[in-house]
């Protein structure tokens, strides 16, 4: 029996006490008020991240998928999907079958693929030579490779095909995401109707809301779907970040990091789905243009990012840990609770990461 003590933080509090942990499971919370400052939350689950200390999921690479996961492990992330950005169906294929392994083992909890099917008009840094309107063969040929590997595929839902594309996926198990896209508000709703129940990093690549047009921030907003946000003070306003999360509240919020291979690395040049991007003080921009391109956040940071942006400590959980482990259909973690996987991570009182731990086994 291993005991954790600190301030725990569960679904609905923070319970002063200690986590009884046995055989990579937790036993039981046991109340003491009499305990330190150390924070623990679940650990966190990653719906959208490229890669992260040096090593990207990109170009389809066991070793590079090894080394990204294992990097982001390091910052509390004990599930995560790999995502892939707008490639050659080719390499869309050969990743999946590479990856699936990795799926089995429990390094990866499954491939996200953000594009190719999204909007040129809001494609930000993917890129424009692999955008195409959706493919359904494309689409079943890669869900029967996977075997179950492929969980997430992001598609602009006013394109040509979309809406069948949606469904299509919401029929095979795999959760069709809205984002990337110049749709309308109608457009919006419409893809959620046929299936869509998250939303792409929402605000970012979207069409802007207008007090004539909503467009597709306000129909997500408005609709029943989960919600990303990237809370690396960057890609969203912390006032922003405060609101949208408040707005659908933490059952639908989800914090991503949307991290590149650049994170955790010194600034310099980097590549992201065949296009050079300069990081400089923390941000990722396209060289040519300027598009921000995915971000260099760690799970958590985004989590002490929400709190200081006003989430509350057991929402900023939920949003890291417990919603998105929903959406994924893992009953065995995202929160603190006897029974559940002993995944979690220790901060000190400032929310500074101090150690992480994965079914019981510290890391």
């Amino acid at each position: 029996m291993t005991r954790i003590s600190g301030r725990i933080v569960t679904p609905g509090a923070v319970v002063p006490g200690h986590l009884d942990l046995d055989g990579g499971r937790i036993a039981a919370i046991v109340p003491d008020d009499t305990v330190g400052d150390d924070v623990i939350v679940p650990g966190f689950v990653d719906l959208h991240c490229h890669g992260g200390g040096g090593h990207t999921f990109t170009t389809g690479s066991v070793a590079a998928a090894h080394g990204a996961a294992a990097f982001h492990l390091g910052h509390g992330t004990t599930t995560m999907l790999a995502s892939l950005v707008s490639s050659p169906f080719e390499l869309m294929r050969s990743a999946t079958a590479s990856f699936r392994p990795l799926v089995d083992e429990g390094v990866l909890a499954g491939v996200h693929f953000e594009g190719p099917y999204l909007s040129a008009v809001r494609c930000g840094a993917q890129n424009p030579a692999y955008l195409r309107d959706p493919v359904p063969a494309e689409i079943v040929e890669l869900i029967k490779i996977g075997e179950g590997a492929v969980r997430m595929m992001t598609v602009a839902p006013e394109l040509p095909g979309a809406l069948e594309a949606i469904a299509l996926l919401r029929d095979h198990g795999v959760l069709a995401a809205i984002g990337h896209t110049d749709a309308t508000y109608d457009q919006t709703h419409a893809g959620v109707a046929a299936g869509a129940t998250v939303a792409t990093h929402l605000f970012n690549g979207m069409r802007p809301p207008h007090h004539r047009e909503p467009g597709p921030v306000v129909g997500l907003l408005s609709s029943s779907v989960a919600c990303e946000l990237i809370a690396d003070g960057i890609h969203l306003h912390p006032g922003m970040l405060a609101f949208a999360a408040g707005s659908v509240g933490p059952d639908r919020a989800v914090l991503i990091t949307d991290a590149m291979d650049a994170t955790g690395m010194p600034d310099g040049r980097y590549e992201l789905g065949g296009q050079e991007v300069v990081v400089a003080d923390r941000v990722a921009r396209l060289a040519e243009g300027g598009s921000i391109a995915g971000s260099t956040l760690t799970m958590d940071v985004a989590v002490r990012n929400a709190v200081a942006a006003g989430v509350s400590l057991t929402d900023a959980a939920r949003m890291a840990s417990t919603t998105p482990a929903r959406l994924l259909g893992l009953a065995d973690r995202g929160a603190l609770a006897p029974g559940l996987r002993a995944d979690l991570v220790v901060l000190d009182d400032g929310l500074r990461l101090k150690h992480v731990m994965r079914a019981g086994e510290r890391i």
